[in-house]
């Protein structure tokens, strides 16, 4: 496993970890005074500043993108296919003009929170089927682009509103599936705060393989936790055996960034030079 104590250049910051502290402009500003060398930006927070000044400043200031955040919300009914197939083909040409090395999906839940205003269901059979149909057109189209798909599962918390895929296996599965000769192009994100509980996560790690781990996110998980989409924890102050889960994932040949992805009230509360210099603390110490 890599020694991450003596520096931070495998750090990426997940922009949303400071989102209510500044526009994107300005957190790029800050991860370059801090040595930060990589960022995952949310389509949000570049549709804010606009694109073109999104790719300028990434480019000024030399940074890599580990991700791209978010595609997916592949749920709705079916009068917003269309709308679905556009704006995922949309999230694919913004994270090539930005240079992202992947797309992270998170995939939806029920269509009604995925895309608002789509008829009620209760079915989440269907849900999940038709995230594979949707994921199965998206990955035709990355693939002209020549742009990494990654599915992340989240938390079974989230799979009404946010992802009917909540385990790793769930997420290989769909991979065997649409990709089975292991091309590169969809593969997961794998987030410690979404899947640190799963029993059988080793044995689905050790399923996955180099070519299918295409991102690799830290945070804790707090106990008590006080709002289960904006109480995380900074890596440390929780109960996840953080470098376990990293040593399992390099030991399948991982040698990415290990990115911080952050949602919290508290941390959204502090300066963001004081968050950074805390991220970049930890990675070296508990990462």
């Amino acid at each position: 496993m890599r020694d991450f104590s003596s520096d931070h250049r495998w750090l990426s910051l997940n922009t949303a970890t400071v989102r209510k502290q500044g526009d994107l402009v300005q957190i790029v500003e800050a991860c370059a005074r801090h040595g930060i060398g990589a960022i995952d930006p949310w389509r949000d927070q570049v549709a804010a500043v606009g694109l073109d000044r999104a790719v300028r400043a990434v480019r000024d200031a030399g940074l890599e993108l580990s991700g791209y955040c978010r595609g997916g919300m592949f749920t709705s009914d079916a009068a917003r296919w269309t709308e679905v197939r556009d704006d995922n083909r949309r999230c694919v040409d913004e994270a090539k003009a930005l240079g992202a090395s992947c797309i992270v999906l998170v995939v939806g839940g029920l269509p009604q929170y995925s895309r608002p205003g789509s008829a009620a269901s209760k079915d989440i059979s269907a849900a999940r089927g038709q995230v594979e149909d949707a994921l199965a057109e998206m990955l035709e189209y990355a693939r002209q682009a020549e742009l990494p798909l990654a599915i992340e599962p989240l938390h079974p918390a989230y799979a009404a509103d946010r992802a009917c895929v909540n385990t790793t296996k769930q997420a290989l599965d769909i991979c065997d599936r649409l990709d089975p000769s292991r091309s590169g192009m969809l593969g997961v994100a794998l987030d410690v705060y979404h899947i640190w509980w799963d029993p059988e996560l080793m044995g689905q790690i050790a399923r996955v393989g180099k070519d299918r781990l295409l991102a690799f996110h830290v945070c804790d998980w707090l106990v008590p936790t006080k709002d289960i989409l904006n109480d995380r924890g900074m890596m440390g102050d929780g109960v996840i055996d953080i470098k376990s889960v990293r040593a399992a994932v390099e030991a399948q040949g991982y040698a990415g960034y290990s990115e911080i992805e952050i949602f919290s009230n508290d941390w959204w509360g502090k300066p963001m030079d004081e968050v950074l210099r805390t991220c970049i603390e930890r990675h070296r110490s508990v990462v």
